[in-house]
């Protein structure tokens, strides 16, 4: 039965386990006050694993906490970012917490991403991959960019709007050299419908 030698503080203000003179984990001071341990102590093999799983669930929270404080994450995305770090069951059991703490809102994170895509002349089709990537059910994400598009001014269609920045920005030169379909082909791999590359690129057919 292995036997907890030492106990000591780490910088970080955790306390490290050692047994049989072996450092095997640290533990939070929550987590170690509610275990009562003392050196000495001999440890059932089950216990060791307990306090390992409570050790890798709270190292996830605190990692997710720090995740949450650079900026906001959407359930999915930072379920996937956790598993990088951790098992599933801790990451699984972080982005719970956080959720039950308020700090996940996937509708209001599509939302807000999407609007910040569309600003950076993304297409419809490259704002739903990006969503999907991050984690965002389809359901979710499609409602978030359907409320986006039908937010534009003077009826004017966003993505079209988006494109034509585009063309106008990156793509002017080409258009000057009489590069057309080079344009068009660019602007249908960022996603762009033929419709919209159509209509944006219609003034140069004259």
């Amino acid at each position: 039965m292995p036997r907890l030698t030492q106990i000591k503080e780490t910088k970080k203000g955790r306390l490290a386990l050692f047994l049989d003179g072996e450092f095997v984990f640290s533990l939070d001071e929550d987590t170690f006050a509610g275990a009562s341990l003392h050196e000495g102590d001999d440890l059932e093999p089950w216990q060791v694993e307990e306090l390992r799983k409570q050790s890798d669930t709270r190292r996830a929270l605190d990692k997710a906490m720090d995740y949450l404080s650079l900026r906001d994450h959407a359930a999915g995305e930072l379920y996937q970012k956790l598993c990088r770090k951790f098992d599933e069951h801790s990451a699984a059991y972080a982005v719970a917490r956080a959720g039950e703490l308020g700090l996940l809102d996937d509708a209001g994170f599509a939302r807000r991403r999407a609007a910040e895509l569309l600003r950076k002349r993304k297409s419809r089709r490259e704002i739903l991959r990006d969503l999907a990537a991050k984690g965002i059910d389809r359901d979710t994400a499609a409602q978030a960019v359907e409320a986006l598009y039908d937010s534009g001014e003077d009826g004017e269609d966003p993505e079209e709007a988006a494109a034509r920045a585009l063309v106008e920005r990156q793509y002017a030169a080409k258009l000057a050299a009489g590069k057309r379909d080079q344009v068009a082909a660019a602007l249908a791999r960022r996603g762009f419908s033929h419709a919209i590359i159509r209509t944006v690129l219609a003034g140069d057919d004259d």
